[in-house]
């Protein structure tokens, strides 16, 4: 490909998502370069532990990575900027918005969001706070200024769960999904399945590093209510938050009712759904029993799954991780790669119209 584009990006937060999403780049830059004529530049990091850097004629991501404990060491002629500053006054075109969730506030990642959107700039987010509690507001800030939000990583990480959900299968008209959206909480009702006890299929998780030291977001559901929220907002049009959604968690599901389940040929699964009807679009998180026959029993482990059910095309179910550093990370990068393509054809329909005119 001879002509290229060099998108230049702002991150925010360099942590997992951060740090997998520059190793990509360190790996595998040149090849996007060479296959979609786009070079991905980090222009500016600011993270709140690891502090900030800001050179407008781009950063190694190589040399981030090794120096990504302390920013201050990493060769460039601006540091220290705060969060704001870094998305204001950078010369990022995009904005890679990856701080911690809070579902309570959706801070600090909406004040991220409105900065960047705000000032011009694409937003690609891993977030889910804002998303969820302010889906619409960001696609008017969005569509207001001229640019484009990105948030695959929120549903799912880098499975491409809401591509396929708004390219492909729009048009077939969806009307209810179904999803395994919760890892951790897959991990110890498999767990579970195989005879262990709630608690020590929880600690076998924390030790894994599948849940926090503090699991309510995982087994009370409220992670998967958020990404339900989300997949109402933006698949079935219906303007819900984390509270609309109705939620019950696993914590309270015991060894018998795993064996009472099986012995009916069933299992049980985590699954947040969302339907529309007639009177309007309900969602809600919540333990079920499912036949071996459904197409989310035999999601097992960390894995993820999501079934769409559509007018022309029946149920269609894609299974794919729903965590990891790199495959967030590429998730990132999938969302910028869909803003240069369509940047591009943005573009020519531009030439075409200069031509015609």
């Amino acid at each position: 490909m001879t002509g290229q584009r060099v998108m230049r990006v702002a991150l925010i937060g360099f942590g997992t998502v951060g740090q997998g999403f520059a190793h990509i780049l360190a790996r595998s830059g040149d090849w996007y370069r060479r296959q979609f004529g786009l070079d991905l530049r980090i222009v500016a990091v600011s993270d709140l532990q690891r502090g900030s850097v800001h050179d407008p004629a781009g950063l190694d991501p190589a040399v981030l990575l090794e120096r990504a404990g302390d920013l201050a060491r990493v060769p460039a002629p601006v540091h220290g900027w705060d969060s704001l500053r870094t998305i204001r006054e950078s010369n990022a075109e995009a904005v890679l918005e990856m701080t911690f969730t809070d579902l309570q506030t959706g801070e600090p990642g909406l004040s991220h969001a409105r900065a960047a959107l705000g000032s011009g700039k694409h937003l690609v987010t891993s977030n889910k706070g804002p998303v969820a509690l302010h889906l619409p507001e960001l696609q008017r800030l969005a569509r207001d200024n001229g640019v484009m939000l990105g948030m695959e990583a929120t549903v799912m990480s880098g499975t491409p769960t809401l591509a396929l959900a708004t390219e492909m299968l729009r048009g077939a008209m969806i009307t209810r999904v179904e999803g395994i959206l919760n890892g951790t909480s897959n991990y110890i009702l498999t767990e579970m399945g195989g005879g262990s006890p709630f608690g020590e299929a929880l600690r076998r998780a924390q030790e894994l590093g599948y849940a926090e030291a503090n699991p309510a977001a995982d087994i009370d559901g409220t992670d998967a209510r958020a990404k339900a929220a989300i997949l109402a907002n933006l698949l079935l049009d219906a303007p819900l938050t984390p509270d609309d959604v109705e939620c019950t968690g696993i914590r309270d599901l015991t060894g018998r009712d795993i064996e009472e389940a099986r012995a009916a040929g069933q299992v049980w699964k985590l699954v947040a759904g969302v339907e529309a009807g007639r009177d309007g679009v309900r969602a809600r998180v919540a333990p079920q029993r499912l036949p071996l026959s459904h197409p989310l029993a035999s999601i097992d482990g960390v894995t993820n799954a999501i079934t769409f059910t559509t007018e022309y095309l029946g149920e269609v179910t894609l299974t794919g991780p729903g965590a990891g550093r790199l495959e967030t990370g590429y998730a990132m990068v999938g969302d910028l790669l869909k803003i240069h393509r369509l940047g591009q054809r943005a573009a020519g329909d531009e030439l075409k119209e200069v031509s015609t005119a």
